[in-house]
């Protein structure tokens, strides 16, 4: 596994393409197999859904070539610069379905009279070349989308699901025409009802892939479309394209932060919700980095931008909804291989079913019947939405929820998943120490200005937790006359003429302070329970003992607990120490601990998991929590945490919550089950409805309703993904 994920990152490039005029699993499979067949092609992975096609290629491939091999047989490509918005596919799927809406009503209005004059009219000449006159618009206008993707194919000698409904409906019109010369029975209104039934299903699932999508478009309508920049000194409006890093941009309270920077003036509170799905906002000052579309709350910001366009955090989240969109879940690629063949196939039971009708004496027009049956009913276009519809609704609810998944393997591995292991720091505690304690006989507020007053000029983090705990208590700072760091030990300060020592016992002992007894066993005591303690003390005596800790994050508890109910084991391995291991497990409801492992040997405390037999998922937050990512069976990247953990992972949690772990696994899960069940009714249908329909008990009317009513089915199953809950809500 680890060699299989690394090599889709070493020494390959990455291109997204759109694609026109696609319309079944069977032009999806063509264009994948001429991609993959091109110098210097890696993989390929069409998403019929949401008509893209994601290619991984050598570096020096000329993106124009593959270009010109698609177009040879009838496809455009349009490649996707690293600098343009992703394709607003809902606009694109709202637009096929007006255009369907429109061929449907007007093939309807004229098919209605046809069948009226079938089957109320007198059997005479005038009536059938009415029929001939109505329906000839349904099958030249209304069918020429099932007739111009034929034609191409037929070109190349290939054949796709259009095929069958071209060959389908072309026949009935034909046969008629010549039956009213012949003097036999016409079939003008099943030429029109095959049309008419089949641009309704396509209606419908143009509707239904749209609102798929509605997760990336509403992620891209999420950026600013304007910036206020400082030019010259001056306050001006631009686009939000025309920003460049290095940049300074002024941000007022309301208004979207333009893109990805640094603050260098100012500071706020921002609603980043949109990336971390965390209602509470979150405090910003000089020096915090900030997200595009995330929006300032309250004071004036003075933001420096780091990255723009394709860089920033947000178009980095849509790729990665789209990437998982377009990639595809094994079982997608047995359905590609049995779509593969099918269509010929078909062609072939249609012809020999109409050849045995007559063979045994029927009539030609009950023989013929039966073969535009067979080839209608058979059109697996259910087959070849069943894997991409659930993928990009189940990958679209998940980046609602605050979860990325990144490859479509996820959703079938999920599943699979008995044994969860988390890294602590940023996973299950926040990953930024606090002040927990503060214990003195003098002035707590005043006691806490003097520590904090030393430990923030220190600049040590633990300085940093005792400074922010003075700021959440509203005390004010000050500035030290001087200030003196001990590695290892602690600081010493000079406040107003007073000499403050902050530190270990050995600082104090070294800088002559008293220690009482009571202050040593209470330091003692906080060090015991896994916190970092240390004396306080000024004019020859220790004055009281402080502590700060990697609190727990609130809701970890809940989520082990989840987790435990749905029968998978919890365990936990970090680099702490034991003590400090063992609390926070007891506390969060975890009984198997590995701890003081080193960063290297995580990787390996996974292998040991899965070579007992176990399907592992690693939660981790870290650089050193990389390889044990990559390694388990699935992996999970805290998405607060590095960028190369967000890289290894196959499943990113764009905040800190816990319980999106189990969430994250419930809806992959639920998302391949989905996968399975419009699998099966896909495969059920074409099984059972073909030898109907060569048997004569489905004439070639209800065999594209019903063809076109499973195609739409397929896509509705797949939307019950969108009201998908969280296990909290």
């Amino acid at each position: 596994m680890v060699d299989q994920k690394l090599s889709e990152t070493v020494d390959t490039d990455t291109i997204l393409f759109n694609i026109d005029g696609m319309t079944c699993a069977t032009c999806a499979i063509r264009i994948e197999r001429v991609l993959d067949r091109q110098e210097g092609v890696e993989a390929a992975s069409v998403n019929l859904a949401g008509a893209t096609a994601l290619v991984r290629v050598d570096p020096d491939t000329d993106p124009a070539v593959l270009v010109a091999a698609v177009e040879k047989i009838g496809y455009q490509l349009d490649e996707r610069a690293n600098t343009d918005q992703p394709r607003d596919m809902v606009d694109h799927y709202r637009n096929d379905e007006n255009r369907q809406w429109k061929r449907f009503w007007t093939a309807a209005a004229l098919t209605l009279p046809v069948m009226a004059l079938a089957l109320f009219g007198p059997d005479a000449f005038w009536n059938h070349v009415l029929q001939w006159v109505l329906i000839t618009p349904v099958v030249v206008w209304g069918g020429w989308q099932f007739h111009s993707v034929a034609l191409r194919q037929a070109r190349t000698f290939t054949a796709s699901m259009d095929t069958l409904i071209s060959l389908g409906s072309l026949a009935a019109y034909l046969y008629s025409i010549w039956a009213i010369f012949a003097g036999q029975p016409v079939f003008f209104e099943t030429a029109g009802m095959i049309i008419s039934l089949i641009t309704l299903g396509r209606a419908f699932e143009a509707r239904a892939k749209g609102r798929a999508s509605e997760a990336v478009h509403r992620l891209m309508e999420l950026g600013a479309k304007e910036a206020r920049v400082l030019l010259d000194g001056q306050e001006k409006m631009v686009p939000i394209e025309s920003i460049l890093p290095g940049d300074v941009m002024i941000v007022l309270p309301g208004e979207k932060i333009p893109t990805d920077g640094m603050i260098e003036t100012g500071a706020s509170s921002l609603d980043e919700s949109m990336l971390t799905g965390e209602s509470l906002p979150v405090d910003k000052r000089q020096g915090d980095d900030v997200f595009g579309g995330t929006v300032n709350q309250e004071g004036r910001l003075t933001v420096k931008a780091t990255a723009v366009g394709s860089d920033t955090a947000l178009a980095a989240i849509v790729r990665m909804v789209e990437e998982a969109q377009g990639s595809k879940a094994p079982t997608q690629r047995l359905a590609d291989r049995v779509s593969s063949v099918f269509v010929p196939t078909v062609m072939l039971l249609a012809v020999g079913t109409t050849l045995v009708w007559l063979a045994l004496g029927n009539d030609i027009g009950p023989s013929f019947q039966a073969g535009v049956a067979v080839l209608i009913i058979a059109c697996p276009c259910a087959l070849g939405l069943a894997t991409p519809t659930a993928i990009m609704v189940g990958s679209g609810r998940g980046a609602e929820l605050g979860i990325l998944f990144k490859r479509a393997e996820v959703f079938e591995q999920a599943g699979n998943i008995d044994t969860v292991l988390f890294d602590k720091t940023g996973t299950l505690t926040t990953g930024v120490m606090t002040l927990t304690d503060v214990e003195t006989d003098e002035p707590e507020d005043e006691f806490i200005r003097l520590v904090a007053s030393v430990e923030a000029a220190s600049g040590h983090p633990i300085g940093k937790a005792v400074a922010l705990g003075a700021d959440e208590r509203e005390i004010e700072l000050i500035t030290p006359d001087s200030i003196e760091s001990f590695a290892g030990l602690g600081v010493v300060g000079r406040v107003n003429g007073r000499q403050i020592i902050v530190g270990k016992a050995k600082l104090g002992a070294d800088q002559g302070l008293i220690i009482s007894e009571r202050w040593a066993d209470r330091l003692a005591s906080l060090e015991s329970e896994g916190k970092t303690a240390f004396l306080a003390g000024w004019d020859g005596e220790a004055r009281g003992v402080i502590a700060v800790a990697d609190t727990i994050r609130p809701d970890s508890g809940v989520a082990v607990e989840t987790l435990g109910k749905n029968g998978i084991t919890t365990g936990m391995i970090t680099g702490d120490n034991a003590r400090t291991a063992d609390r926070i497990a007891s506390q969060v409801g975890i009984g198997e601990v590995r701890a003081e492992v080193l960063p290297g040997d995580k990787a390996e405390t996974v292998r040991t998991y899965q070579e007992l037999g176990q399907s592992v998922a690693f939660v981790g937050d870290g650089i050193n929590d990389a390889p044990a990512l990559t390694q388990a069976d699935l992996g999970i990247a805290v998405g607060s945490g590095t960028d190369v953990a967000v890289e290894a992972g196959d499943v990113v949690l764009l905040n800190g919550d816990p319980r999106l772990v189990p969430t994250a696994i419930d809806l992959a899960s639920s998302t391949f089950r989905t996968i399975k069940q419009n699998l099966f009714w896909a495969f059920g249908y074409n099984t059972a409805a073909i030898p109907l329909a060569a048997l004569g008990f489905l004439n070639p009317m209800i065999a594209a309703g019903a063809m076109a009513f499973s195609s739409v089915s397929v896509v509705l199953n797949a939307l019950r993904l969108r009201r998908f809950k969280t296990f909290w809500t």
